[in-house]
């Protein structure tokens, strides 16, 4: 049975974070799919990865017989979340937009797994893995909007996992998140229930979809 590997960033718990409640919906239908599967999942915020050290950072330029004790034992931590994403059959990722990036417990996590010679580049280790991010935002940065060229998340996991890593990426986009919160906004609390009700349809068809794929 398929293994999906689940990431959730958003600081806030239970419905009251809006890609844990997409990442929730998309899990509990790829279980419908899977019964008997794997969820490997890790809460970023509850239990954020180390940030990326220099002893992490040059250990992966390095030969390993040549590694010090920090070197090594650093890079084990690197290779353990490596390890993790390279036995999963899926992947998804919850990557609310935090001042218009990505939270840096995320950003920590892909620094990790992010190693040339093994998973990035052209003999990626997870070349065509499937992927699948819900990248909330509070407002709007689609296309034609105000604020479009604010739009670093999608842009830049883009880079990151499509580009980098070489991964099939695909994406949720519940926005305007903050309508029902900030009094400014009121009038685009219909857009907001609109894209929540898209976001949650997008995730039971795109989960059944990617496990029923992934089951052939």
């Amino acid at each position: 049975m398929a293994t999906l590997l689940h990431i959730d960033s958003s600081v806030f718990s239970g419905d009251a974070s809006a890609s844990r409640a997409v990442t929730d919906a998309f899990r509990k239908a790829w279980q419908e799919q899977h019964p008997d599967g794997t969820v490997v999942y890790r809460d970023l915020a509850a239990e954020p990865v180390p940030h990326i050290t220099a002893d992490a950072h040059t250990a992966g330029f390095a030969d390993p017989a040549t590694h010090s004790s920090e070197q090594a034992a650093a890079f084990e931590e690197r290779i353990a979340l490596i390890e993790e994403l390279e036995q999963a059959d899926a992947v998804l990722i919850g990557a609310p937009m935090y001042n218009y990036s990505i939270p840096s417990t995320l950003k920590a996590w892909l620094d990790n797994v992010i190693l040339f010679g093994r998973t990035a580049g052209e003999t990626s280790s997870i070349k065509g893995l499937p992927v699948t991010v819900v990248a909330s935002r509070g407002g709007s940065y689609a296309p034609g909007t105000p604020k479009q060229d604010f739009e670093y998340v999608q842009n830049y996991l883009q880079a990151v996992l499509a580009d980098t890593l070489g991964l099939e990426l695909d994406f949720i986009v519940p926005e305007l998140t903050m309508a029902p919160h900030n009094p400014a906004m009121a009038e685009l609390v219909p857009l907001y229930e609109a894209s929540r009700e898209r976001a949650f349809g997008e995730a039971a068809s795109k989960a059944k979809e990617l496990a029923e794929r992934l089951a052939a």
